[in-house]
């Protein structure tokens, strides 16, 4: 079994589903990034929509009650919670696909 260190490496620390692409598994690849991308602009979008309210409050009201609608918020939005934690299970499994998975190259037979 053949480990692709620098498929891992480009999908850990550039953007998970790049070293699918590296290693020409384009279709992978291209799901891998398009899930990526849903999850963090969900995570984003409940974030901002947060952070409104928590913004308004403080330049309103001062510290002590921004303080309280970002713990409402907070309690509010579980869905956070699991929106990054598909995305971090997300990331490891394009780590380890990127680095063990054959692609049709490995099946060549040595020159």
């Amino acid at each position: 079994m053949q480990i692709h260190i620098k498929a891992a490496l480009l999908s850990a620390f550039v953007l998970p589903g790049m070293g699918q692409l590296y290693k020409g598994d384009r279709v992978k690849g291209g799901i891998i990034l398009a899930l990526v991308n849903i999850f963090l602009l969900a995570a984003l979008f409940v974030v901002v929509k947060g952070m409104g309210s928590f913004l308004l409050t403080a330049n309103m009201s001062g510290t002590g009650e921004a303080l309280k609608v970002l713990e409402t918020v907070r309690q509010n939005s579980p869905h956070i919670t699991w929106l990054m934690s598909g995305f971090i299970v997300l990331w490891f499994a394009a780590v380890v696909d990127a680095a063990l998975a054959r692609t049709p190259r490995d099946n060549d037979p040595p020159p």
